[in-house]
């Protein structure tokens, strides 16, 4: 391998956050297990190494036929994503990634389907001589032959169409895509993404478009390969279809009573929705539960790809601002502006720094001084609600958060979304009254209409 590269040749030891990608001659090429027969365009393969701390072994992964272009497995934010992805079943210092070189040609709709994937065992057999020169030293103590494991990567999706891609001067470049995801057993529903190249693997938003299938409708799996993305219309209003923002729309529940209370009065509840995105939960909220939105968003051209593909629509009581919210938080607290009395404020915020995985909220929005100016702009009886992804290497994040929410506001809630990333924390300003199981007012029967079960799953920490 020195032959090759003094970089290459570094791989002989683990150096972790090394990412290193090169050409390669294709060990499958004229073979039966070779998943990328795209004629003149699969003599060479594009091998991407990335380290990781830790003393774990060497594993690889076979990109899916026509994803290789797919932030998830081109970028090192994605690569990075997968091998952390995989540590609760395999212990891993050093993922391989093997796919076909970024420069092929790529189908308009990727066809994701398990049945035609090749018997991984043939290609592993043959990748194998590979896979060890790229094994660490260490690998080799004793005399003995590291295990190099192959893994396959299995999403729900059945096709992806690319409709835009788009760059934004904060967020970077995002891209819309239409997907037919697998709803088993019996649902294929078709819906619309947005998804940022800086963290590929989290979807900001994501809609249902208007047509439903029931599985194995493949008449309409073909019309969607014939038409591709962009050409059904996206439902808004209704069921969220992320749970994690069933679970942040669940958390109004707490304050469920006093949001009624406001109805009785001939108001409308006033939500600060920080973190717009597609603008999902802000048109639900909006037309569900009748509120009066304000949403922050940093990226003009995020608005912009939400009113254009995601059906994000401002009226009188739903407005969006540009601008740095956690800034716009705590000028509100310092304006004392007598409109800023909000009954909820939902942070939906992820971290910028890709290179620690997908986390939230941003560190800056745990801080006691952003809380307390959280609170001063909450009405009395309002809540702050938070999406919490505990960055995977700082196991202290999450206790140290709820300490200071709980030094900070009254009472605390916590709602598990159960996909072993989110949490949603709700923290009041006042003690609450009632028990959400005694609780008919009307603001919680449509909550259930948008969040399902996740209104009854609601736990005080």
């Amino acid at each position: 391998m020195a032959a090759v590269s003094p970089e290459l040749e570094g791989l002989q030891y683990l150096e972790p956050s090394r990412f290193i990608a090169f050409s390669f001659p294709n060990p499958l090429l004229h073979h039966a297990s070779n998943p990328y027969s795209n004629g003149d365009n699969d003599a060479f393969l594009r091998v991407a190494v990335l380290d990781h701390a830790g003393d774990g072994g060497t594993a690889a992964m076979l990109v899916p036929e026509g994803r290789h272009r797919d932030w998830i497995f081109s970028t090192r934010a994605g690569h990075l994503h997968l091998l952390l992805s995989t540590q609760s079943q395999h212990n891993l210092s050093r993922l391989i990634l093997i796919g076909p070189e970024l420069s092929a040609p790529s189908p308009r709709v990727v066809v994701a389907s398990v049945a035609a994937r090749p018997d991984p065992d043939p290609a592993h057999a043959r990748l194998l001589p590979l896979l060890l020169a790229l094994c660490p030293r260490a690998a080799f103590g004793g005399n003995s032959i590291p295990d190099v494991p192959l893994l396959t990567f299995h999403d729900d999706l059945l096709r992806v169409a690319t409709v835009r891609v788009v760059t934004g001067p904060v967020v970077g470049e995002m891209a819309v895509e239409d997907v037919a995801v697998d709803c088993a057993p019996w649902l294929i529903e078709l819906r619309r993404r947005l998804r940022f190249k800086r963290m590929p693997f989290l979807v900001q938003t994501q809609v249902r478009l208007a047509r439903q299938l029931v599985a194995g409708d493949s008449e309409v799996l073909g019309e969607f390969d014939e038409v591709g993305g962009g050409a059904l219309q996206p439902e808004v209003g209704g069921e969220l279809v992320e749970p994690y923002l069933q679970a942040m729309t669940a958390g109004l529940a707490v304050i469920a009573h006093s949001m009624d209370e406001i109805v009785q009065l001939g108001g409308k509840p006033r939500c600060l929705c920080v973190g717009v995105g597609g603008g999902a939960l802000l048109m639900s909220i909006r037309k569900g539960l009748q509120c009066d939105v304000l949403g922050i968003e940093a990226d003009g051209v995020v608005l912009d790809v939400a009113r254009s593909h995601f059906g994000l629509v401002e009226d009188e009581f739903l407005r969006v601002r540009v601008g740095d919210a956690i800034q716009m938080i705590q000028d509100f607290a310092q304006q004392g502006e007598p409109d800023v009395n909000f009954s909820a404020i939902m942070v939906d915020l992820d971290s910028s720094d890709a290179m620690c995985g997908v986390s939230a909220p941003p560190l800056e929005m745990a801080q006691e001084s952003i809380l307390l100016a959280a609170r001063r702009i909450l009405h009395k009886n309002g809540a702050l609600i938070l999406n919490v992804i505990p960055p995977a290497a700082d196991g202290s994040f999450y206790k140290e958060l709820i300490e200071v929410l709980h030094h900070v506001f009254c009472e605390l809630y916590e709602i598990n979304v159960g996909n072993g990333e989110n949490y949603v924390l709700v923290a009041t300003v006042s003690p609450v009254k009632t028990i959400l199981a005694d609780s008919s007012g009307s603001v919680l029967m449509e909550l259930r209409k948008l969040a399902g079960d996740f209104t009854e799953r609601t736990t005080r920490i």
